[in-house]
C-alpha cells in the first residue's frame, strides 16, 4: 500500500487514516437464566477506507469468515454468542480492526457465568445467650460469582426483614449478625438473605434460632467486627466496618490518626459502625482508628487504608508524519500507583517496551502503534498512526515570499521550507552569483538565507533550490532595503511614591515607506490599556506613558518598543515606588512543641524605607473564616526569626507575616504551611458543672464541654466523680465523648421515701483527661435532689414590648426554696403563644435558672396578641402555672429603606448625604418612626461608628484612603428598619460628621431644586 498512500501525499489529497475505535467491547457477566439466550459484544472503529473486523478469545483468533460456526457471528463490528456456555465461551475477548493504513486491537473484555449456590439444606444450631450478652450468627454465605453481594436477615419470617440500628448489625464483608446486647424482644428465629445484583438472584439460609435467657448484667465493649488493611482505588468510595458487642450498647467513634478530624468526604453511618470515604484521594492514606466505648470499658482498634490508582495518561502519542530516513522517538507517560507498566503493539503485535527509537525510519515503520499501560487496577491503551513518506521538493503550498524587506544594518532571514522528503540540499543565488558560506551570509540548516548587517548593495533578486534523490524545484524573491528603527528619546529612571503620578517619554525615527507602532510593558508583560485604564494612560503626542494614582505594584521595569513590520528597537528604565513594605517571603515553621514553635522567613522589599519591625499572626484550625488571623505573642525576636509562644497543643496552626516601614504595615506574607503542635496534658476544667435530681433514682450531671482547641492530644474525655454530701468516699465514671455535656446516674437508692422530708443534696466535680494525663477538676457543686415537684406558683407576671418581635417579661418568684423543703427549684419555665392563632402545647418555651426573675422573649409575630405563662420546675418536673398576663406587640417597622443621594463637594473634601423621610399611616400596619442610624465603616469591617440623628441629612469628610460604605437605616417603634447602603472610594480615613449650618441650606437649595 505503500506507493498509493505516497502518491496521495504528493497529490494533497490524502483524505485516509487508520481505525481508531469509537465503542470497545465490556466485560459480561452472562448467567444461566438469562432470558437473552446470547451474548453481544459491542466494537465500532472509524477509519479512511472503513476497516474490517476479527475477534480473539484467550489470543486464539475466532474463525469466523473459514469456517461456519453455531455458536459465534458477526454483524458489523458486534461479536454474537448464541447459546453461550461456560466451558467454552468464557475468557477473554479483543476486537482487531484493520485497514489498509495499519491494524488495532482493543482494550480486553471478560466474560464470565455469573451464579449464586443455595445455602446447605442441613438445620442451623440454635444460639443461646444471655440478656445483656453479645450474640453473633453466622451467616456462611454459599459460592457465587461475582463475589460483590448484599447481606440482609428475615426476622421470623419472609419478607420481615431486621433493620439494623445501634444494637444490631450485618456485616457486608461476612454477613453476619452482630448483636451488641441481646433483649427479650430479640428471641426469634433469624435467616441470612444473600443478594446478587449483577445477576438478580437471592438465596437464604435455613433459620437460626436464638434464645435468649433473663440475667441483665452489664459487660465491657468489646470489638468484634474490625476493618483490615485495606487498599481503595483513588476517586472510588470505601467502606470501612466496625462494631462491638456490649452492655450498654456501646457507641463507636472513629478518628483519623495523625489529623484532628475525619476527611472531608467521610460520613458515618449505620449508628457509628459503618465510615464511609467518598471520592477517596491520596491524602485519605493513612491510619484509621474505630473505639466502641460503653461504661465499663473501652476498646479501640487500629489498621490503614492505602489508596492506589489505576493508570491515566500524562503524555500520550499522536498521528505523526515523518520523512524517509529521518530519526524519530515515541514515548508515552503515565501516573498511576502501582507505577503503571509500558509496553508497545504495532499493527496489533507486540512491538517492544518503555520507549521506542528510529535511528532510519524506513517504510516498513510505518503502521498503526498502540501505547499499553497496565498496573494491578487497570489498563488503558493509546493508539496512533506512523506515516513515513518520500517526495521530490515542491513550493507549491509554502513559496519564497516575493516581496522581502530588510532593515539597513540589521539581520535579514530569507526562509525556503519547501516540502521535501528526504530532507533536501539547499543552494541560494542573487541574480546569477551563487551565494556561499561567509562572515555576513550563511545558509541555515533548515535552508534559510542569513544576511548581517545587511545594506543597499544587497538588494536584489534571490532564489532558492532545494534537491533530493526525488527531483528538485525553486523559487524566488524580492529584498528591499529600508532605514533601521532608532530611539530617539528614552524613558528615564524615575523614583516616586505611592500615589503620585510619572510620565514616561518614547521617541523614534524610523523609514518614512513605513507605519510605526509603540508597545509598552512591565517585566516584559504587555500593558493593556483598554483593562487597566485606572493607572495607565497613553499619551499619542510624543508618545509618553502616563502612570496615575502609583501603587507598589506598578513598580519595576517597563520597556518602549518602537515597531515596523520590518524591524522593532527597544528601551528600557526603572520605575521605583516608595511606600509599604512587601511581604516576606518563605515562611517556614523549623522547630515545634508544644506551646511554642520557631519561625523563619526571608526579608521582603523595603520599598524604599527601612523595616522598622515584623508582625507574625497565626490562623488555627478553628478560625471561623479564611480572614480570622490573629496577632501571635513572640519571644526572642530577630530580623527574619522569632519564636511563636502560648499556642495551643496539639493545635493545627499557620503563620503569617508582615512587614512595617515608616509609611505603615505592608502586605501579608503567604501562609506558611500547615502544623500541629506536639499534645500535652489538659489544663482547662468543664464549666458550669451543675445538675438535678430525676425520677426514679436518676441523678443527672450536667456540664459545659471543653471548647475543642483546649482537648490538648487525642483521645480526649472526661472523668465524673460525685458523691452525698455526707459520704466520704466519691463514685467516678469515664466518659470518652468530648461532645459529651450530661451524663445519668441512676440508684434506686436515690429514690425520695415517703418519710423523707429534707431535699438531698450531691457533691460533684468534672475534670478532664487525653491520651498524656488527667486534667484538674472543676469546682465542687452541689446539686439538690428534690422529693416533689414546686407547689406554688410565681405571682405577678407582667411583660412590656420592646419591638415588633421582642419583649420584657418578670415575675415574683417562688419564696422559700431553702434545701429543708420540698418545693426546691432548679429554675422557671416560660411559655408564651398568640391567643387566638396558636395553640398552647405549640408554645415557645424558655428555661431560666432560679436566681433569675426576669428573661427576653423573641422570634414574636408583630402586632399580635400573645398570652404569657411562668412555672418553676425542679428535677422531678414543673409545678403549677401562674396567671396568664396578656400583651400586644408592636406593629413592624417598614419593608422599604429611605431613598438616599449623595453629593461630593468640588474639592473633593467633603461627602454630603441625605435622604427621603419614611411616610407615616396612622391607620396602617407600619409602627412609628423615631430617628436614624448612620453608620460609616470600612469596606470588609464588620462594625463602624454609629450617629443617631433626627434629621435626614449628615455630612463627612470625603475618605482619601481606602473603600468605605455608609449605611442609613430608620429607628422605629417596631425596632430597626432596612438598610440603604452606599460605597465610596477615597484616600483619607474620616473624621466625625457635622451638621453645619452651610450644609443645611446647601441641601435646603438642593431639594428645592429637586422638588421644582
Amino acid at each position: 500500500p505503500y506507493p498509493l498512500i505516497l502518491k496521495l501525499i504528493l497529490q494533497n489529497d490524502a483524505t485516509g487514516y487508520g481505525p481508531i475505535f469509537e465503542e470497545e467491547p465490556l466485560d459480561i457477566v452472562y448467567t444461566k437464566e438469562s432470558p437473552d439466550r446470547h451474548i453481544s459484544m459491542n466494537c465500532r472503529a472509524r477509519a479512511n477506507p472503513a476497516p474490517t473486523y476479527r475477534w480473539r478469545r484467550d489470543n486464539w483468533e475466532i474463525k469466523l469468515m473459514e469456517l461456519p460456526n453455531e455458536h459465534y457471528s458477526l454483524v458489523g463490528g458486534n461479536l454474537i454468542i448464541n447459546n453461550p456456555e461456560e466451558k467454552k465461551h468464557a475468557g477473554i475477548y479483543v476486537c482487531v480492526a484493520k485497514n489498509m493504513y495499519g491494524t488495532v486491537i482493543s482494550k480486553e473484555a471478560k466474560v464470565k457465568f455469573g451464579y449464586l449456590e443455595e445455602f446447605p439444606d442441613e438445620e442451623r444450631d440454635p444460639v443461646t445467650v444471655k440478656e445483656g450478652q453479645g450474640a453473633v450468627l453466622l451467616c456462611v454465605p454459599p459460592k457465587r460469582w461475582p463475589a460483590e453481594v448484599t447481606f440482609r436477615w428475615i426476622y421470623n419470617e419472609f419478607p420481615v426483614f431486621l433493620h439494623p440500628d445501634k444494637r444490631r448489625f450485618v456485616s457486608q464483608s461476612t454477613g453476619n449478625l452482630y448483636i451488641s446486647k441481646v433483649e427479650a424482644s430479640d428471641a426469634g428465629n433469624y435467616s441470612c438473605y444473600v443478594f446478587n445484583p449483577q445477576i438478580g438472584k437471592g438465596v437464604y439460609s435455613k433459620f437460626i434460632p436464638l434464645i435468649s435467657t433473663e440475667e441483665k448484667k452489664r459487660y465491657k465493649a468489646d470489638l468484634v467486627v474490625k476493618f483490615p488493611d485495606t487498599t481503595a482505588m483513588l476517586n472510588y468510595n470505601v467502606t470501612l466496618e466496625c462494631f462491638a458487642l456490649g452492655n450498654p450498647a456501646p457507641h463507636i467513634v472513629w478518628r483519623k490518626i495523625g489529623a484532628t478530624d475525619l476527611p472531608a468526604s467521610a460520613q458515618v453511618s449505620m449508628s457509628g459502625a459503618l465510615l464511609h470515604l467518598y471520592n477517596v484521594q491520596y491524602e485519605d492514606s493513612a491510619g484509621y482508628e474505630c473505639e466502641a466505648i460503653n461504661q465499663k470499658w473501652q476498646d479501640w482498634h487500629q489498621a490503614w487504608l492505602y489508596v492506589e490508582a489505576a493508570p491515566e495518561w500524562a503524555v500520550t502519542i499522536n498521528n505523526t508524519q515523518k520523512d524517509i530516513g529521518s530519526e524519530h522517538t515515541m514515548s508515552c507517560v503515565a501516573n498511576g500507583k502501582p507505577v503503571p507498566y509500558i509496553r508497545w503493539l504495532k499493527d496489533g503485535y507486540s512491538y517492544g517496551k518503555g520507549e521506542l527509537k528510529f535511528s532510519s525510519l524506513t517504510f516498513e515503520d510505518s503502521g498503526m502503534y498502540q501505547c499499553i499501560a497496565e498496573n494491578y487496577w487497570g489498563i488503558i491503551y493509546a493508539s496512533a498512526e506512523l506515516r513515513v513518506i518520500a517526495c521530490a521538493p515542491t513550493f507549491e503550498l509554502n513559496p519564497v515570499k516575493k516581496y522581502l524587506l530588510g532593515a539597513n544594518n540589521g539581520r535579514v532571514v530569507i526562509e525556503c521550507k519547501p516540502r521535501a522528503a528526504p530532507r533536501p540540499r539547499f543552494t541560494w543565488t542573487k541574480g546569477k552569483e551563487v551565494l556561499f558560506n561567509n562572515s555576513r551570509i550563511s545558509i541555515m540548516f533548515d535552508g534559510s538565507l542569513e544576511i548581517l548587517n545587511a545594506t543597499r548593495n544587497d538588494e536584489g533578486v534571490y532564489t532558492c533550490l532545494a534537491e533530493n534523490d526525488r527531483g528538485k524545484a525553486n523559487s524566488t524573491g524580492t529584498l528591499t532595503i529600508t532605514e533601521a528603527t532608532q530611539i530617539t528619546v528614552a524613558p528615564e529612571n524615575t523614583q516616586v511614591m505611592v500615589g503620585e503620578e510619572v510620565h514616561l517619554q518614547c521617541q523614534a525615527s524610523f523609514d518614512p515607506s513605513l507605519d510605526i507602532t509603540f508597545i509598552w510593558s512591565l517585566d516584559f508583560r504587555v500593558i493593556n490599556f483598554y483593562l487597566e485604564w485606572k493607572h495607565y494612560e497613553r499619551i499619542m503626542v510624543g508618545e509618553i506613558l502616563k502612570i496615575m494614582n502609583v501603587q507598589l505594584r506598578h513598580e519595576g521595569r517597563y520597556t518602549c518598543t518602537a515597531q515596523t513590520v520590518v524591524d522593532n528597537v527597544t528601551a528600557s528604565a526603572d520605575l521605583k515606588v516608595k511606600g509599604l513594605p512587601a511581604p516576606p517571603g518563605g515562611v517556614r515553621v523549623e522547630e515545634i512543641r508544644d506551646t511554642s514553635v520557631k519561625l523563619v522567613w526571608n526579608q521582603g522589599a523595603d520599598h524604599g524605607s527601612p523595616i522598622l519591625g515584623y508582625t507574625i499572626q497565626t490562623r488555627d484550625f478553628y478560625a471561623l473564616t479564611e480572614v480570622d488571623w490573629k496577632d501571635a505573642s513572640t519571644c526572642n525576636g530577630r530580623s527574619v526569626m522569632a519564636d511563636v509562644v502560648d499556642l495551643y497543643p496539639w493545635m493545627e496552626y499557620e503563620f503569617r507575616v508582615y512587614a512595617t516601614n515608616g509609611f505603615g504595615d505592608g502586605e501579608a506574607s503567604i501562609p506558611s504551611m500547615k502544623i500541629k503542635t506536639w499534645d500535652a496534658v489538659p489544663v482547662v476544667a468543664p464549666t458550669n458543672v451543675g445538675g438535678y435530681g430525676g425520677k426514679d433514682g436518676e441523678l443527672v450531671i450536667t456540664w459545659t464541654p471543653v471548647q475543642p482547641q483546649y482537648f490538648y492530644g487525642k483521645k480526649f474525655g472526661y472523668v465524673v466523680a460525685f458523691k452525698p454530701h455526707d459520704d466520704v468516699d466519691w463514685w467516678y465514671e469515664t466518659i470518652s465523648d468530648p461532645e459529651t455535656r450530661r451524663y445519668v446516674h441512676r440508684d434506686a437508692s436515690f429514690r425520695v421515701k415517703s418519710n423523707d422530708f429534707q431535699v438531698r443534696e450531691f457533691q460533684v466535680k468534672v475534670k478532664t483527661f487525653n491520651s498524656k494525663g488527667d486534667g484538674p477538676y472543676s469546682l465542687s457543686t452541689t446539686v439538690y435532689y428534690p422529693r416533689d415537684v414546686p407547689s406554688e406558683s410565681p405571682t405577678d407576671v407582667y411583660s412590656r414590648p420592646v419591638s415588633s418581635h421582642e419583649a420584657l417579661v418578670w415575675w415574683i418568684p417562688v419564696m422559700d426554696t431553702g434545701t429543708g423543703l420540698q418545693q426546691y427549684i432548679d429554675g422557671y419555665q416560660v411559655k408564651y403563644w398568640r391567643k387566638y392563632d396558636d395553640t398552647e402545647p405549640g408554645a415557645n418555651r424558655i428555661f431560666v435558672p432560679a436566681s433569675m426573675n426576669q428573661t427576653r422573649l423573641e422570634n414574636m409575630l408583630p402586632d399580635s396578641h400573645y398570652l404569657i405563662e411562668v412555672r418553676a420546675y425542679n428535677g422531678a418536673g414543673v409545678g403549677p402555672p401562674s396567671e396568664h398576663c396578656e400583651m400586644f406587640t408592636k406593629r413592624a417597622p417598614p419593608s422599604v429603606a429611605p431613598q438616599m443621594w449623595r453629593y461630593i463637594s468640588y474639592s473633593g473634601k467633603w461627602l454630603y448625604v441625605w435622604w427621603h423621610h419614611i411616610p407615616y399611616d396612622w391607620f396602617g400596619n407600619e409602627s412609628f418612626p423615631l430617628y436614624y442610624k448612620v453608620m460609616f465603616r470600612k469596606t470588609g469591617y464588620i462594625t463602624g461608628p454609629i450617629y443617631m440623628t433626627g434629621w435626614h441629612f449628615i455630612d463627612f469628610p470625603m475618605p482619601q484612603v481606602g473603600d468605605y460604605e455608609l449605611e442609613v437605616r430608620g429607628r422605629y417603634e417596631g425596632g430597626d428598619g432596612p438598610i440603604r447602603k452606599i460605597r465610596l472610594q477615597g484616600k483619607a480615613s474620616f473624621l466625625r460628621p457635622t451638621l453645619s449650618l452651610a450644609t443645611m441650606l446647601l441641601l435646603a437649595l438642593c431639594i428645592v431644586g429637586l422638588g421644582i
